[in-house]
């Protein structure tokens, strides 16, 4: 696993993205204000009101079909559902047979090899796995490349996936349904915990807004601290316990409820309906 600091790409690239949502706009957004020029990234988005933003905001071209915005591409990212990624493919793999672009997928559970059976095969493709923090810049990828991905295609989609937040790297790509199972569907675990908080805290006589506020900027606060002290979680959370005292009252009630069983549980889940998405949707 590696991860580096994202850089500019060249001028001379030409990026296509094949769907508009929110996670496409992010990373459009992100590599407009680090410099990429907008006349380089073209857009096929079949909503109208969706297609007109993204051209009014970032002033990039649009289209309503994928097959005419990856004509000449460099990179294409596929932004589109896992469902309809199928037709999309072979929609645009005619029109992109003769270049063979660096692909890069953020679709859950789709396998490589899928993808490049449906474009047509021998693709340089990279798979990858974003989550929602993404959006604000936050975000955590895991990426997965093919053989047929070199050196300077793997920077290239680094660039641009680091826009979003930190991106890294993985060496199996059977781990990729893991890492949707820990950073991809992670942030609701977290969701969730800041709203068991806040009725916790409600339950104990807090008015809401101070409870959620309160949970909110503690779970915040801890996660700073994790990224940037240095020492390991588990060395974090032994210096804020004292014995005896509240956090180790707390810690002792959720061991007592196998919290850390339900956790793995939970990413044992996820990590098994990103398999069997595979397979659905092959």
């Amino acid at each position: 696993m590696s991860s580096h600091p994202p850089a500019p790409l060249p001028d001379s690239l030409s990026l296509a993205f094949v769907g508009g949502g929110n996670m496409a706009r992010s990373l459009i957004g992100a590599l407009v204000r680090g410099g990429m020029l907008a006349s380089r990234i073209a857009v096929a988005e079949p909503n109208e009101p969706l297609r007109k933003q993204l051209a009014d905001d970032f002033g990039v071209s649009v289209f309503s079909r994928g097959v005419e915005a990856v004509q000449s591409a460099d990179i294409i990212m596929l932004a589109v559902k896992p469902q309809v990624m199928r037709t999309v493919c072979v929609d645009i793999a005619g029109a992109v047979a003769a270049q063979r672009p660096l692909i890069i997928s953020i679709a859950a559970g789709l396998r490589i090899a899928q993808i490049d059976r449906w474009l047509g095969g021998g693709f340089p493709i990279v798979r990858c796995m974003p989550n929602t923090p993404a959006l604000i810049g936050a975000g955590a990828t895991g990426m997965i490349a093919n053989g047929a991905v070199d050196a300077a295609a793997r920077d290239q989609a680094q660039i641009i996936l680091a826009t979003s937040g930190l991106a890294v790297w993985i060496e199996h790509e059977e781990l990729m349904d893991t890492v949707t199972g820990v950073s991809g569907s992670g942030p609701a675990y977290f969701f969730l915990m800041i709203e068991a908080l806040e009725d916790a805290g409600v339950a104990q006589g807090l008015p809401r807004e101070t409870a959620r506020t309160l949970a909110i900027q503690t779970c915040l606060g801890a996660a700073r601290m994790a990224s940037e002290d240095g020492e390991t979680p588990g060395r974090l959370r032994e210096r804020v316990t004292s014995p005896n005292g509240t956090t180790a009252a707390a810690l002792d009630a959720f061991a007592r409820g196998g919290l850390r069983e339900l956790v793995a549980s939970a990413v044992d889940a996820a990590t098994v309906r990103g398999a069997e998405m595979s397979r659905e949707l092959d």
